[in-house]
């Protein structure tokens, strides 16, 4: 995929074909976490996002935690990590599950460095089980030269020793996926102070890869100007600026993956899902997979979200308030399921959570055939007159 040449808040197919995305994305989906034990199931795991109608996921990856991961992107010689032996077992498994996912369908952006496995956030110091902390390796490699206790300097230009080791890595994972349409994502969550050296890592894999790279949110400390300025082709903003509440309209200097990763943690309902589809951005779900009723409905409407996405002409809609705006059809999401429109016309009642389509013709006054809210969207002749007005 490349950014649309025409309408550069989506993605654009090889095949020309306009590209939305969404879906769920969970820790566990690329390495065995040791504090929960059991295995992730993969397959079940992609059988559960088509169910739900998704097309896209964040393959994840840690550095270290605060328990063992498996398999590490290093080898061990004796009880340390041997920085110049890359670990089969993790690319291999890295081309396997990206290669099985695009054979039942779905986008996947590959995480290459993670934030939380540098410093203590709030869940333990993964720093004491990083390849880079000098206890951990036989190559001599001073992930923290200050003696703090924590791997900031990791994620920085600090250690060009490290900032060598890391390109080496990025060219590792390009030689063993980039040749698969994918997406890269530079680092989850790592600290404001890491804006120069993702900077310098987007543009170093640029030189390597055509495919999009995306910079997402920082934390803490981290500011959504930093993502507009970069050198990234895709970005995922935090809360400031209102992405919680109504996203604001994406203007096409990024295209916005928007993660309520980034915005809650956990959380969202299905109203955010569709004022983020309506408002130009791709919205996605950090999601535990359990069976929570409100995670269940977000997911649901993903998916309408995807299917709707679908028969519309993306290239050439633009985001108006709650709306998405065409030169022959409109969708608008009503909260309460009524309003008041300054047109008229045919098109269709869509149930945001089921996807359930009724025959709609409306008029000034429009009010939903079901309780709740709703979706409208309406075609040419109504359009007509929404666009003039």
């Amino acid at each position: 995929m490349r950014i649309h040449p025409d309408n550069p808040r989506y993605f654009l197919s090889d095949g020309g074909r306009t590209v939305y995305l969404t879906g769920s994305h969970h820790w566990d989906v690329l390495l065995d976490n040791g504090e929960r034990p059991g295995g992730f199931d993969f397959e079940g795991y992609l059988d559960r996002l088509a169910s739900w109608g998704h097309n896209f996921f964040r393959l994840w990856t840690h550095e270290a935690w605060t328990h063992e991961v498996h398999p590490t992107v290093y080898l061990k010689t004796g009880s340390r990590f041997d920085l110049s032996r890359f670990n089969p077992e993790y690319f291999g498994r890295l081309r396997e599950r990206v290669l099985r996912a695009r054979e039942r369908g779905f986008h996947v952006a590959v995480m290459l460095f993670n934030g939380w496995s540098i410093h203590d956030n709030g869940e333990g110091n993964p720093w004491f089980r990083h390849p880079f902390n000098r206890s951990n390796n036989v190559n001599g490699i001073d992930g923290d030269p200050g003696a703090r206790g924590e791997g900031l300097d990791v994620h920085s230009l600090g250690v060009p020793a490290i900032t060598r080791l890391q390109e080496a890595y990025i060219r590792k994972v390009v030689e063993t996926v980039g040749d698969l349409d994918i997406l890269w994502e530079i680092s989850n969550e790592s600290p404001g102070e890491s804006r120069d050296w993702q900077y310098h890592l987007i543009r170093y894999l640029k030189t390597l890869s055509p495919h999009p790279v995306g910079m997402t949110s920082c934390f803490p400390r981290g500011r959504n100007e930093d993502l507009f300025r970069s050198p990234a082709d895709w970005i995922s903003p935090n809360h400031r600026g209102g992405y919680k509440r109504s996203p604001p309209p994406a203007d096409g200097s990024k295209v916005v993956i928007l993660d309520t990763d980034h915005l809650w943690g956990i959380g969202g309902d299905r109203g955010w899902i569709w004022k983020s589809f309506l408002a130009g951005h791709h919205p996605i779900y950090m999601d535990p997979l359990g069976a929570d009723p409100e995670h269940e409905d977000a997911r649901r409407a993903m998916g309408v979200t995807r299917r709707l996405a679908e028969r519309l002409d993306l290239a050439r809609m633009i985001p108006s308030g709650n709306c998405l705006v065409g030169e022959k059809e409109l969708v608008v999401y009503l909260p309460r399921g009524r309003a008041k429109i300054p047109f008229e016309g045919e098109g269709e009642w869509i149930d945001p959570g089921s996807g359930i389509v009724i025959p709609a013709r409306v008029g000034r006054r429009v009010k939903a055939p079901f309780p709740g809210d709703a979706v409208l969207y309406l075609r040419a002749s109504a359009t007509d007159r929404a666009i003039s007005s």
